[in-house]
């Protein structure tokens, strides 16, 4: 096992899944450029409240494995827990090294006084979270992470346990429930008096400062959830700027205040697979031209204050982007994450004619 403590261990880190998932068709290579932004410990709001340290493991001379041991203070203090993380994880099917690399992250999280370990998220629920347990004959959407049947087994194998279970629906045009979706809409606005718009594209910072409000408040209460600080929140922003659909990204207001809020991207991970990580010198040219034949979209986050959530608006959000959706010309969606116990949300994507598909895990070890 190998720290990661210098560039050049810090570069054989970040290129280990590139050459992992060479042969694999359905793993979507995330933009080298990004993944060396997210690891940017110095930069990213992210570690101005939480601690990363990578680990490498080897075997015959070759990395064969890694992962990431996170403490954030953000999630111990919300929750009032002692709890730590492992991320990143990356391995060959080979429960030697699964192991190792899950007991290196045990050890550095046991010395900063954890008394629980959960994940595999990337580096918090707020980004890309859970191994992908069902559902590994398709790519994943933006956003949404990917892994090798056999890492389930191995973590088990490790002694880790289920903690929650993410689940992912899929709707196409052709199985929508469109009249359903058209009363669904119009009953909860109408009935609960709320105004939906879209996203300001003009007055984005504004939009965001109302999003980033409603979102720690709506989503207080949802297991895993850590409340993301306002320089995370617009650092998430900015990046999304470049592919937001602004007939996607809806505010739901009650009398001027927002009250809800649901952001759907176009599913851009569709061109990101073409430009296998690299910009240059012909990635970025691969991505806008596939970018314009994108015809899916993931409904990434949707936030409801409490006092409307039984109203139906959650659902009536759902039913909105589907409305709006189909005249830009998407086709397919999915809807994702959802918590396996939040029912109201897992019955509002099926009474739209939305089916699950994938479902991914987190573990836990006390």
């Amino acid at each position: 096992m190998v720290p990661v403590l210098d560039r050049n261990s810090r570069r054989e880190f970040l290129d280990f899944p590139y050459r992992h998932y060479r042969d694999d068709a359905y793993w979507v290579p995330p933009l080298r450029i990004a993944q060396k932004e997210l690891f940017d410990t110095r930069k990213h709001p992210f570690y101005a409240h939480a601690e990363m340290q990578c680990f490498l493991a080897r075997q015959g001379g070759r990395t064969a494995g890694r992962i990431a041991a996170i403490l954030d203070r953000n999630f111990n203090q919300f929750h009032n827990e002692e709890a730590g993380f492992f991320g990143f994880f990356e391995t060959v099917n080979d429960l030697q090294v699964a192991a190792a690399l899950l007991r290196e992250v045990r050890d550095w999280l046991l010395q900063r006084g954890v008394k629980v370990i959960r994940g595999p998220v990337n580096p918090s629920t707020n980004y890309e979270c859970g191994l992908l347990i069902q559902g590994f004959d398709s790519s994943p959407y933006v956003m949404m992470t990917y892994n090798p049947p056999y890492y389930a087994q191995l973590i088990e194998q490790t002694g880790l346990r289920k903690a929650k279970d993410l689940y992912a629906y899929h709707v196409h045009e052709d199985q929508l429930l469109r009249a359903r979706v058209e009363q669904v809409a119009d009953r909860a606005f109408q009935t609960n008096q709320v105004h939906i718009r879209p996203i300001r594209m003009k007055h984005f910072q504004a939009d965001v400062e109302l999003v980033w409000k409603v979102y720690n408040l709506a989503w207080s209460r949802n297991w895993g959830f850590v409340p993301m600080s306002r320089d995370e929140f617009f650092f998430m922003a900015r990046d999304m700027k470049t592919i937001i659909e602004p007939e996607l990204v809806l505010l739901g207001e009650v009398d001027g205040q927002v009250v809800g809020f649901a952001l759907a991207l176009p599913d851009v991970n569709r061109a990101l697979i073409h430009a296998r990580g690299r910009l240059f010198p012909l990635g970025l040219f691969k991505i806008l031209y596939h970018k314009r034949t994108i015809r899916t979209v993931r409904v990434i986050a949707l936030g409801v204050l409490e006092k409307f959530r039984s109203a139906g608006v959650g659902a009536g959000f759902y039913a909105e982007l589907i409305r709006r959706g189909l005249p830009l010309g998407y086709r397919d969606g999915e809807m994702s994450w959802v918590l396996e116990d939040n029912i109201l949300m897992c019955r509002s994507a099926e009474l739209l004619g939305g089916k699950r598909y994938k479902t991914y895990r987190i573990y836990e070890w006390d």
